[in-house]
């Protein structure tokens, strides 16, 4: 493969995983056989990881996505 189309791909890729694509739709855009390969190509920038954690200050989507503790049982 020529430089420029590998760079092309991988920015193609990038963008698509900083802009929140699912791992697979971008394993199938760029034509990877498997998924490893797709995942070289998803390095996120240091904005994308701080809004990645930034999600957690945002209250649960329709009350899910709370810890509960699971009942114990006795043995």
């Amino acid at each position: 493969m020529k430089p420029g189309v590998h760079i092309l791909r991988h920015t193609f890729c990038s963008h698509l995983a900083m802009r929140g694509a699912p791992a697979r739709a971008i394993q199938e855009l760029a034509g990877h056989q498997d998924l490893s390969t797709t995942q070289r190509y998803m390095h996120l920038s240091p904005a994308s990881l701080d809004a990645a954690i930034r999600l957690l200050d945002r209250p649960p989507m329709g009350g899910r996505g709370d810890i509960l503790e699971a009942p114990r049982t006795e043995a």
